[in-house]
């Protein structure tokens, strides 16, 4: 017992003590208390009352600005998120300033990534914006401090960003981080036909599978997307086809491992393929995601044809992270080096020209200057035309954050001497003088150029000219640096449009043209609509009477009436 207590309360009653009023005695203190007028005399109180209530604004006419880390997976879920809050009524914009709530869609793969997402919270709050976060960071750790008191939609939960975003600027917080299950049966996520605003018209960026089969002792993002959930085959062949419908002209496959690909649901990432390419058309072109080498080893052969299909670009992401198999096994990678080399060996014989990108960590805690020399000397031996360093960051929270870390200054230099090694060749000078065919997609980060791919998906820089765009060309290539090539576009060639019809304009919603999905952002909307207007209206009384509108608010109530009784009829007629 503390100190401060002198006595020991031997019954609850012992609380109240002589002195204290009766209850009775309470009843009476309550009969003689006169309210006190508040004065309103001062200019601030008289433009406050006139103001209406912060419970009268309207969901839906708010201006919103989407902020999206990390890889494909999260991009496709921040188009799906603007898609929604778009089709809903928000206006989507890019200037965070004159936005009403910051939606931040965050990436946990790194300390660097979370730390600007950290930062953006707080300069949202110092700016009094409303805010929602997303992505893996919040539903990985929904407790962190800097989170507290704030909205957050979890990974498998953004077909609700409506209703998240609506809560929040009426000022509640609300938290939604459940798993999508049917009959008990983890789901790969959200509705893949939901309306979306892709960051590119031309480019469609499809989830086949949420989470992973492994354990690796670094990754964060396991906690975030858990295991391993896949999409029927069937909705991801219809969202490709629907994708083409609306004038796309490049289809992106993503997951955290593609190769894990539909273990959960009886099939595989091969069958999926080849379905895949059936609904391709002409002039379109398909992009595998990143691939773990345990599970592409069984598939070799039909990835090789399929990799080998004109539709298909000849490009395959499979992280080896270390050339060491101590680090790997301490990493619980479930693969050694060999593995790893047999599949890039057998891929190049059987595609050639192919494009192999990988992933590589320096300073894994544990990691010697043995292990790192032998990854320094993969590196020269395959000479990845792509490769993505990455200085080691302990995850709080992972087993590999309690391992004995290798000296930062250590992992700083490792990091230097690989990326020198990296920019001391050029992957593409040979190429100069070929003929190749491209598909132009996007415009270059100094709007310089257009930027196209080849069929190994190696970046060709072509003129801007606006007939290229979304267009399969052939060009001479006269020029190649590090990361790209240049051409310039054939005169007599044959110009491929991928396009069924023309591409959403830039900010249009998918899934919500003639043809399209009729989405809906509640199972009602019509009734809701009507609902939330009439509730708006009484919830303005108030502020008509006390502010002399009497006569607006009839002119309301009228318009109100009129509304109703044109839209039921209307609803009356289709039925």
């Amino acid at each position: 017992m503390p100190a401060a207590c002198d006595s020991v309360l031997e019954d609850i009653e012992d609380i109240v003590s002589a002195e204290d009023l009766k209850p009775r005695d309470r009843q009476f203190v309550r009969k003689n208390v006169f309210p006190k007028v508040r004065k309103r005399n001062s200019q601030k109180n008289i433009q406050t009352d006139d103001d209406p209530p912060s419970d009268s604004i309207i969901p839906g006419a708010q201006k919103i600005w989407i902020r999206t880390w990390g890889c494909s997976h999260n991009n496709s879920d921040g188009e799906y998120m603007a898609g929604q809050l778009a089709a809903y009524g928000y206006k989507i914009t890019d200037n965070s300033a004159e936005a009403d709530l910051w939606l931040l869609n965050s990436c946990t793969v790194k300390s660097p990534a979370e730390d600007h997402f950290r930062n953006s919270v707080k300069k949202a709050q110092e700016g009094k914006k409303k805010v929602v976060l997303a992505g893996c960071v919040p539903q990985a750790q929904p407790r962190q401090d800097y989170l507290k008191g704030l909205s957050i939609i979890g990974v498998q939960q953004i077909d609700r960003v409506v209703e998240v975003v609506e809560e929040t600027i009426k000022g509640h917080s609300v938290r939604l981080l459940g798993q999508k299950k049917d009959n008990g049966k983890r789901l790969g996520g959200a509705r893949l036909d939901l309306p979306k605003i892709r960051k590119n018209p031309l480019i469609e960026i499809i989830s086949i599978n949420t989470g992973c089969l492994n354990a690796c002792t670094y990754c964060k993002t396991k906690h975030a997307r858990g295991d391993l959930a896949s999409y029927p085959i069937e909705e991801l062949v219809d969202r490709a086809k629907q994708s083409f419908q609306e004038g796309v002209c490049e289809i992106w496959l993503t997951s955290e491992d593609t190769g894990a690909y539909g273990r959960d649901i009886g099939t595989d990432l091969p069958t999926l393929l080849w379905k895949l390419v059936e609904a391709i058309p002409e002039g379109a072109m398909l992009r595998l995601g990143m691939t773990n080498p345990p599970y592409i080893l069984e598939h070799l052969e039909e990835m090789a044809k399929i990799l080998n299909h004109p539709r298909v670009y000849a490009f395959l992401h499979i992280p080896v992270q270390s050339a060491s198999d101590s680090v790997l096994m301490d990493m619980k990678r479930e693969y050694c080096v060999a593995d790893f080399k047999q599949v890039v060996d057998f891929l190049k014989e059987k595609v050639p020209g192919i494009t192999i990108a990988t992933d590589i960590i320096c300073g894994f805690p544990g990691e010697t200057d043995e292990d790192f020399q032998e990854t320094m000397k993969l590196v020269e031996q395959y000479r990845f035309p792509s490769l993505f360093i990455n200085q080691f960051y302990p995850r709080p929270g992972t087993p590999a954050a309690k391992m004995h870390q290798v000296p930062a200054a250590v992992k700083k230099q490792r990091t230097k001497d690989l990326s020198q090694l990296f920019h001391s060749y050029n992957p593409y000078d040979h190429k100069v003088g070929e003929r190749q065919r491209v598909l132009v997609t996007e415009e270059s980060f100094d709007s310089n150029y257009y930027v196209a791919h080849n069929p190994f998906y190696e970046q060709v820089l072509v003129p801007k000219d606006s007939l290229l765009m979304g267009k399969m060309v052939e060009v001479n290539i006269y020029e190649a640096g590090k990361h790209f090539m240049k051409g310039r576009p054939v005169s007599d060639a044959r110009v491929y449009t991928a396009s069924i019809t023309r591409p959403l304009a830039k900010g249009e919603v998918s899934g919500l043209t003639e043809n399209g999905t009729n989405w809906k952002a509640h199972p009602s909307a019509e009734v809701f609509f009507l609902t939330r207007l009439s509730s708006w209206m009484a919830l303005q009384l108030p502020w008509f009477f006390f502010g002399g509108g009497l006569k607006i608010l009839s002119v309301s109530l009228a318009l109100l009436f009129f509304f109703v009784m044109f839209y039921c009829g209307g609803m009356k007629t289709e039925l």
